[in-house]
């Protein structure tokens, strides 16, 4: 008897889930009929990234908890994404194999309904979304300890495609390993890219200092080699371990807390004005002193925030380099067009490479 109370009290609860649920369900589908109806009204591409930013914006905004703002973004993204499936799944390309960050970009950026399409390289990601094979490519452009990663922004100036939406990952690496290994005694080589290795080497100096450092094509590569190799290990993400039948020996790895992969969205149009956007850019200076603040200059004259400042070879004469400038703002922005109309006006060349919501993830 002293234990009916709880119990009573227990039973209660549950009930009231159980009637949350279905209410939950109700409202579900009746969502999933509403986003049905305007994907009968909408012509060209039915995925706006602008639209999902607003929305993933204001939940955030209206959450009062308990549950943080990350898990109600999750949640609304795979909503979302499952809603536009019923039409048609989004396809997107993305450096492979199954398991790498790009993919869990991917999943992040478009939720699991979202049909993907694993590509060897970065040059056959972009080029899948230029031919039609997928609608949209996903491509990495910068980490926050590594840097710019160079091939994907020559490849931003070469393609047609624009930018129509960011993705932040935030990268947390694991020490991988087989069932069987139970210490870090047993580990002989640890696989993984070249990045990933520096992302972890002062851990790596610490536990691992007498392990053969390996570098691999891709962190989903270097969990399949763990899987296969008596005494290795692997430096990767969960997801890779999962696709591998890894455990994570030793989990979050990296030397820097804040390690975060920039990535963007390429599609065949950038996306709306949401409210809080950026524009990318990338220019070329005429060769002689001061031109590149000339150049910039019309984005203080006209009070526009300049976020990243990048400069590569320009591949067309030695010593001569381009600038990739992001920038606060929509291309539509009556400041940011006058501040672009200037640009374009002193560069040797001037391409803008889309318009996008700022990460609301």
């Amino acid at each position: 008897m002293a234990n009916s109370k709880p119990d009573a009290l227990l039973e209660s609860l549950r009930e009231k889930i159980d009637h949350i649920d279905q209410e939950i369900l109700r409202l579900l589908n009746a969502r999933a009929s509403a986003a049905g109806e305007i994907g009968k009204l909408k012509t060209g591409v039915l995925y706006r990234p602008e639209r999902e930013a607003q929305v993933l914006r204001q939940v955030k905004e209206a959450s009062e908890g308990p549950l943080s703002n990350e898990s109600i973004t999750f949640l609304f993204r795979e909503i979302m994404s499952a809603c536009l499936a019923l039409e048609r799944p989004v396809s997107v390309a993305y450096l492979g194999p199954a398991g790498t960050y790009s993919e869990a970009a991917v999943v992040k950026q478009f939720g699991h309904a979202a049909k993907t399409l694993s590509c060897s390289t970065l040059d056959d990601v972009v080029r899948a979304a230029e031919t039609g094979k997928a609608e949209f490519a996903v491509v990495p452009v910068e980490n926050s300890s590594e840097g710019a990663v160079g091939r994907s922004l020559d490849l931003l100036v070469e393609s047609p495609l624009q930018v129509c939406s960011e993705v932040q990952l935030r990268i947390h690496h694991q020490l991988l390993v087989a069932p069987g290994i139970k210490d870090l005694s047993a580990i002989k080589q640890v696989y993984s890219h070249a990045q990933s290795l520096g992302q972890c080497q002062l851990w790596l100096n610490q536990h691992l200092p007498h392990a053969q450092r390996l570098s691999v094509s891709s962190n989903a590569e270097a969990a399949r080699l763990a899987a296969e190799t008596p005494g290795a290990a692997a430096i990767a993400g969960e997801l890779a371990g999962e696709r591998h039948g890894l455990t994570a020996l030793f989990g979050n790895i990296e030397d820097e807390t804040t390690n975060t992969t920039r990535f963007l969205v390429l599609g065949p149009q950038s996306a709306g004005p949401s409210g809080q956007d950026k524009t990318s850019l990338v220019l070329a200076a005429r060769n002689r002193p001061g031109a590149v603040h000339e150049l910039l200059a019309p984005l203080a004259t006209h009070g526009v925030s300049m976020t990243r400042l990048e400069s590569r070879p320009s591949r067309t004469a030695l010593w001569e380099y381009v600038f990739f400038v992001d920038i606060e703002g929509h291309q539509t922005d009556p400041a940011v067009a006058r501040a672009l109309k200037e640009i374009g006006e002193k560069a040797l060349f001037c391409k803008v490479l889309g318009s996008y919501p700022q990460s609301p993830l």
